[in-house]
């Protein structure tokens, strides 16, 4: 299964080190499923977005990890890739960039031919062969035609939701000061920690860590400051963590306040099942056992 990470530390800029794949040991006894992809996006200090990715095929590179990253932006998306639709190569790695916006998806959509009739000319912003550059498509045009991402989010995902197959549509999306989080539908968790600084002690760095040992963040300077992280697993013990329910949209503005909204409250008109999916698409869906 793919894996999300997302976090923001709203009106401060704060540093953060990555390991993507940071135990290279484990992630090869994991099982014949590898990584298929590594991806980091931030914005720099005038706003710009900046993507760190590598298209990874484990046997080729039995080194697996990326050497770590520091970086600094006010909000942060990762992504592990078990790739499900399209080759392995960058283009069809996470996150994506669209309008000034960067986004990371981990689920499967059917029927790919209709859902680009639906895109239209949104096309153009697609460069690779996924479903999820393609959903990514899909709500860049509805926020043309909106202005308002909340709205663009219930109508892309409500019309997938209504048309195509769908086995999961959980996605980070971020632009230089804002973050949303959507889950849909409870195929795959999504949680969500509204961090207080320094943690639950009140003094600790923040240091989170998948329970796959694929991704890893350490950040010292959020001992002294807040943050808001979304991750696929809860990364560390702290009680705060919460599951995103079905249909729900997390956004943090720029202040760091957080607000969850049900955007989507029926279920897929088609909901696809493993049993569904092709083997390929199977495999990179199903829940990833730790060694």
């Amino acid at each position: 299964m793919c894996r999300l990470f997302g976090m923001s530390g709203g009106p401060q800029r704060v540093a953060a080190t990555f390991w993507l794949l940071e135990a290279p040991d484990s992630l090869a006894q994991q099982s014949h499923r590898e990584p298929d992809g590594t991806g980091l996006g931030t914005f720099d200090e005038h706003g710009h977005p900046v993507v760190a990715k590598q298209a990874l095929a484990a046997y080729d590179d039995r080194k697996f990890a990326m050497e770590a990253q520091e970086v600094h932006s006010h909000t942060f998306v990762a992504h592990i890739r078990y790739a499900s639709t399209g080759a392995v190569n960058p283009k069809n790695t996470h996150p994506f960039e669209q309008a000034g916006r960067l986004f990371a998806h981990n689920g499967v959509i059917g029927d790919l031919p209709a859902l680009e009739r639906q895109v239209g000319e949104g096309m153009s912003l697609v460069q690779g062969d996924t479903d999820s550059e393609r959903f990514f498509a899909l709500i860049t045009g509805a926020i043309e035609r909106t202005g308002d991402v909340r709205a663009a989010v219930e109508q892309a995902a409500g019309w997938v939701a209504d048309h195509l197959p769908v086995f999961a549509l959980n996605f980070v999306l971020i632009t230089g000061r804002e973050l949303w989080a959507f889950r849909y539908p409870d195929t795959h968790e999504l949680h969500v920690l509204e961090r207080d600084p320094g943690g639950p002690s009140g003094d600790q760095h923040l240091e989170h860590a998948s329970t796959w040992r694929t991704v890893r963040v350490h950040s010292a300077p959020l001992a002294q400051a807040a943050s808001v992280v979304v991750a696929s697993e809860e990364m560390d013990e702290d009680p705060a963590w919460r599951a995103l329910e079905s249909g729900e949209l997390l956004h943090v503005d720029p202040d760091l306040r957080a607000s969850v909204t049900r955007v989507l409250d029926r279920p897929p008109a088609h909901q696809l099942t493993l049993a569904d999916l092709d083997p390929k698409a199977a495999a990179s869906q199903a829940a990833q056992k730790r060694s």
